[in-house]
């Protein structure tokens, strides 16, 4: 989306290399969505879609996003919504049985000693291991292992790092209906309100 800086004009289109741009958010948008999983998903498969969308900084995610991602449960048969752009872990959200990342943060970039953003604590980064059941895709469990990045290398993050990660993701997750637990001092664990 351009939301995240990609230019409209990359779009790949008939006979010429570029990304797959989605120009908006709109009932088109997931139509189009819901074609391309129909046409492309074999029985007992599951549809995970990846979106490059929003800002590099902040935690806020904006309404039409999760309208969106919500849709793309509802109409399109999605399982699974990976959201990225921000260089930081975003808010997590269960949505009908189906795991939201809205934006999952950077594991490796090149952005190491720029400075104004700190508090962001982009040098923090997760490893997501979502399990999802195979007869329908609704989650099971989300477990994430904290790293962080020293000299563009990646080392489990020490314990007050992870829980500094344990509290921002239940900061934001909390209007979202998650949160995460430590299990061991390497683990993240999301927990969520199952629906009935």
């Amino acid at each position: 989306m351009s939301s995240s800086g990609v230019p409209l004009d990359w779009a790949a289109g008939d006979g010429s290399p570029g990304v797959n741009v989605l120009a908006d958010l709109s009932s088109a948008a997931v139509s189009a969505i819901a074609a391309d999983v129909g046409r492309g998903r074999e029985p007992g498969e599951l549809a995970l879609v990846s979106l490059h969308w929003g800002g590099n900084w902040g935690y806020a995610i904006p309404d039409a996003h999760r309208a969106f991602a919500h849709r793309l449960i509802d109409e399109a048969g999605v399982d699974l919504v990976w959201g990225h752009s921000s260089h930081h872990p975003l808010g997590i959200e269960v949505y009908r049985g189906r795991l939201i990342l809205y934006g999952c943060g950077d594991l490796i970039n090149d952005y190491e000693g720029i400075t104004g953003h700190e508090a962001f604590r982009d040098d923090l980064a997760l490893l997501y291991f979502p399990t999802l059941r195979p007869a329908d895709g609704r989650l099971e469990r989300l477990v994430m292992v904290p790293l962080q990045r020293r000299h563009f290398r990646l080392e489990r993050a020490p314990r007050d790092e992870a829980e500094w990660l344990c509290r921002m993701l239940n900061r934001e997750g909390r209007p979202l209906g998650t949160r995460v637990r430590q299990d061991g001092p390497d683990r993240l664990v999301l927990e969520w309100q199952a629906e009935h």
